[in-house]
């Protein structure tokens, strides 16, 4: 859904009598219609950026090959309820129109009042089905009605937990609430100030959370709902340990939710440790292929840049997300296209919150026509109008395949992926 743009003044902003802050300031949000505050993230920077795993041998992307993809049909959906006939606050409901959310999604449609009833919940949903309004809708109209309400969000990357932050306080606007996100690659003592007062939403990634909970600077008792974004996004990432570490802090009366485009082992093992009687709401998207033409692009090791090069001076090649496996090379990468006379900008790990943010802004308005990128760092990031995926570098699994070229093809749009494979 679109948020509003949040914007930033310089110093302090004094609203309804209440102090928020901005981004020089401890990382407070309060949703009064102003926007106060940025945010710091994940900790010691290990888990929120991209680690640049070496592809698997094992994958052949050859097996793939797409080039006329037929797009399936899908059955219009009819939503059950209407966001004015859930019960919810007026002026909750006010604000979800002015953002132009006429119906529930499917996934906002069942999850809602789940949540609302008190049900704990699985989400099965892909990125895009507006999963992140599902949760945020009836925990929002939750916490109107029982102000000591506190919800901890956890998300496997910076960049998404800012994006869910956003969309908080779009739809929270004007309704004196307050939230924090703690993610890292940002200093940790602005969140810390923040975390002194009571935080109705604590939004972050798990290794900044547990830091901050050894650090008892965040008391996690007082947590009434969880809720486990892109669950197993952040089991890929190894943060299992992290997870199982905070959630055994929390009180075991909590609510407690959990979304994930898929369900494999570990997921299905939180789901047995951590929720009660959970309700499954399964949302299926068209597969994200089917209006994506895939192809290869074979290449001799010596001219694999000038391979890339040549296709690139192609017309077509409007907007273009290139992805690498290691963090360094995609940084070469972005360099060498760029003293080539190709505009380019790198996203990875080892960038500042600040850097990822103003490369990722380069490439929405047009400023730059390529991006490279890690898969992680590229996580939980949406540009639209992307016209070409390249895998520069193979894909460690189908998973992060079907993940990667998803970022073409979307809002209905034919997209383009190609894959670089060597020549034997």
């Amino acid at each position: 859904m679109n948020t509003a743009t949040n914007r930033q003044s310089r110093g302090r902003s004094h609203i309804q009598g209440r102090r928020t802050w901005n981004s020089a300031k401890p990382n407070r949000t309060s949703f009064h219609g102003n926007r106060s505050s940025r945010h710091p993230h994940n900790s010691k920077g290990k888990k929120s950026g991209g680690r640049g795993a070496r592809a698997m041998a094992t994958f052949d992307p050859s097996r793939f090959i797409n080039t006329n993809p037929v797009e399936t049909v899908l059955e219009v959906y009819a939503p059950k309820h209407d966001f004015s006939t859930l019960g919810l606050d007026e002026r909750l409901v006010h604000t979800i129109a002015t953002l132009n959310m006429v119906a529930p999604t499917p996934i906002q449609d069942q999850v809602i009042p789940e949540i609302l009833a008190g049900h704990d919940v699985i989400g099965l949903a892909q990125t895009g089905t507006g999963k992140t309004a599902a949760f945020l809708i009836p925990l929002i109209e939750k916490t109107l009605k029982e102000q000591k309400r506190q919800t901890l969000i956890l998300a496997p990357t910076r960049e998404l937990a800012l994006q869910i932050e956003q969309e908080l306080r779009a739809i929270a606007t004007g309704l004196r609430l307050y939230s924090v996100t703690c993610v890292g690659g940002m200093n940790i003592h602005p969140q810390i100030r923040a975390l002194r007062r009571f935080n109705h939403f604590v939004i972050g990634t798990p290794g900044r959370v547990l830091d901050l909970i050894k650090r008892r600077h965040f008391t996690p008792h007082t947590v009434t709902t969880v809720v486990l974004d892109e669950a197993d996004r952040m089991l890929d990432m190894g943060f299992i340990r992290d997870m199982k570490a905070i959630l055994e802090t929390t009180p075991t009366d909590r609510e407690t939710f959990l979304f994930s485009a898929t369900m494999s082992k570990d997921t299905d093992q939180l789901v047995r440790e951590f929720l009660r009687n959970p309700v499954t709401v399964s949302v299926k998207k068209k597969d994200v292929t089917n209006n994506i033409e895939q192809n290869v692009v074979p290449y001799e090791a010596h001219t694999k840049f000038e391979t890339l090069t040549a296709l690139l001076k192609e017309q077509e090649f409007s907007r273009v997300l290139i992805f690498g496996s290691m963090k360094h090379s995609v940084e070469k990468l972005a360099k060498q296209l760029s003293t080539h006379g190709i505009t380019a900008d790198s996203i990875h790990g080892n960038k500042s919150h600040g850097q990822r943010q103003r490369a990722l802004q380069n490439f929405k308005t047009g400023r730059v026509r390529i991006l490279v990128a890690t898969d992680v760092a590229a996580r939980g990031i949406h540009v639209n109008n992307v016209s070409h995926v390249i895998n520069y570098d193979l894909p460690n699994t189908f998973e992060d395949y079907v993940h990667r070229i998803g970022r073409t093809g979307r809002a209905e749009k034919h997209g383009k992926a190609l894959t670089f494979i060597a020549k034997r």
